[in-house]
């Protein structure tokens, strides 16, 4: 399941401190799979459930990088959107996420350098409520001046 949902561009010239966009997302097999063909990392943690049962996971778990991603997909696709670029992002990650678990990733902008097109927000992606991964991005912003 994905609420992603694309809400368009907003335009630095229209962005305000406190703005807020998330998605909600499953986590699935098929995605922990795509995503560890994908990066090649095929780490067991990730899919193999007899090797996983013994970690202090206890369990298999999703990779850290593919939650983040869906801080990702709410920056590229909603806030601020489609042209935006990324110049940096940090983070912290405080639980697992395990296949069946429905993610919330949310971004929240902090700081804007109108002139400069610069946007700072923080990001977290929250599973039952609990934080899972924390951090701050920021991102260089579409401008109708370059429309």
């Amino acid at each position: 399941m994905l609420d992603n949902a694309p809400r368009g561009t907003i335009v630095v010239e229209d962005l305000a401190i406190g703005m807020t966009r998330s998605l909600r997302k499953v986590v699935t097999d098929a995605d922990i799979e795509m995503f560890a063909q994908v990066s090649t990392d095929r780490n067991p943690v990730h899919l193999d459930d007899d090797y996983a049962r013994d970690t202090i996971f206890e369990g298999r778990i999703a990779h850290g990088m593919l939650t983040a991603g869906l801080i990702s997909a709410v920056i590229g696709e909603q806030l601020p959107g489609h042209g935006t670029v990324y110049l940096g992002q940090s983070l912290r990650f405080l639980a697992p996420v395990r296949p069946g678990d429905m993610v919330l990733a949310e971004v929240e902008v902090t700081a804007i350098d109108y002139a400069k097109r610069k946007v700072t927000m923080d990001t977290r992606c929250l599973v039952d409520g609990k934080k899972v991964l924390t951090g701050e991005a920021v991102v260089l912003a579409p401008s109708v001046k370059f429309d």
